[in-house]
């Protein structure tokens, strides 16, 4: 009886030992073969945006290291959460990426319920590759020279001043809100459909300011037309040198960025995971990539995977607070 349950137990251990051989030979032999078809890159934003100008960029050289087809899928809607739901209904077999901004990630599932998936379990994080600071700025005509001026005029006129976005819940709304928390002061919210009609009104006075992202309002600023008064990223932005930080300012806490990060479903292999952090980072600071991206406003980033992980739970819970004390809404 001792030998049989003995042979029992080693026969046991012996298939145990030898269907985790053949499962990582399978997987092995996958990972050989990917992408041996097109790989689906969904943007969930219309195409010509930050988020899908990163993606057009990262996409041939995914192609250069691995070889096959790597297809942009701009699938928009509601604030890009549909797009983000589609990645996370896929197979996690490295078939479908996803390109989003930080809308998706940690603002829009405060706004929207049951957006169809949990951005802190859904999704394997692989890296943000840039981010961009929001510039305050207001038109060329405008009687704010400074940003003490805007500041004066806050704590003077209550909820007087109007601050465009491109939407409720965007960054440039968000943004502004997180500055009324931080200066006990109000502004008015005006929110447009999208950032074309915003940048339309601003430029032609129909409203006071905005905290527009950098690359959006640098064309602008540059040919004189906006006045950038303060910048929200950690230090001076080196296309706006003469711009200061809000931190420089005395303004703490409205240090702010926007980003694009590359993501898959949760599950994804690790050796395929790593494999495409590394190409990824490499893709990042390829001379031609870089420079453009730089060119435009954009700060490479290329984090790890875990690095990108805490970053967006800790963005998530940030981005909740602000929300909640602003009773911020989609509508």
């Amino acid at each position: 009886m001792i030998h049989s349950t003995s042979s029992r137990h080693l026969l046991k251990s012996a298939l145990c030992a030898a269907g985790a051989a053949l499962a990582t030979l399978v997987m092995t032999s996958a990972l050989a073969a990917w992408p041996d078809k097109s790989v689906t890159v969904i943007v969930p934003f219309p195409p010509g945006g930050s988020t899908d100008m990163i993606a057009r960029a990262l996409a041939p050289k995914l192609t250069e290291k691995f070889g096959g087809t790597f297809v942009i899928d701009n699938r928009a809607g509601a604030g890009g959460t549909l797009g983000a739901a589609a990645v996370r209904r896929s197979a996690p077999d490295g078939y479908t990426l996803l390109v989003t901004s930080l809308g998706p990630l940690v603002i829009g599932p405060h706004l929207i319920k049951n957006p169809g998936y949990d951005p802190l379990k859904d999704f394997d994080y692989l890296t943000v590759a840039v981010q961009a600071p929001n510039v305050l700025t207001v038109p060329a005509n405008s009687p704010h020279k400074s940003f003490a001026d805007i500041l004066a005029f806050h704590r003077a006129q209550l909820g007087k001043m109007t601050f465009a976005s491109a939407g409720n819940g965007t960054s440039d709304h968000l943004t502004a809100a997180l500055f009324w928390q931080q200066t006990g002061t109000t502004g008015l919210h005006i929110p447009y459909k999208g950032g074309a009609p915003a940048m339309t009104d601003l430029l032609g006075g129909q409203v006071d300011a905005t905290f527009m992202n950098i690359n959006t309002g640098l064309p602008n600023i540059k040919a004189g037309k906006l006045r950038a008064l303060a910048i929200t990223s950690a230090k001076r932005s080196p296309l706006l040198p003469d711009v200061p930080t809000m931190e420089e300012l005395g303004i703490n806490g409205v240090t702010v960025y926007s980003w694009q990060g590359f993501a898959a479903p949760k599950g994804l292999p690790a050796e395929l995971k790593a494999q495409l952090h590394q190409a990824l980072v490499a893709g990042l600071n390829d001379a031609v990539v870089k420079a453009k991206l730089l060119e435009v406003g954009f700060e490479i980033v290329g984090n790890t995977p875990e690095q990108f992980a805490a970053f967006q739970a800790n963005e998530f819970a940030r981005w909740k607070r602000v929300i909640e004390v602003g009773k911020i809404t989609a509508d």
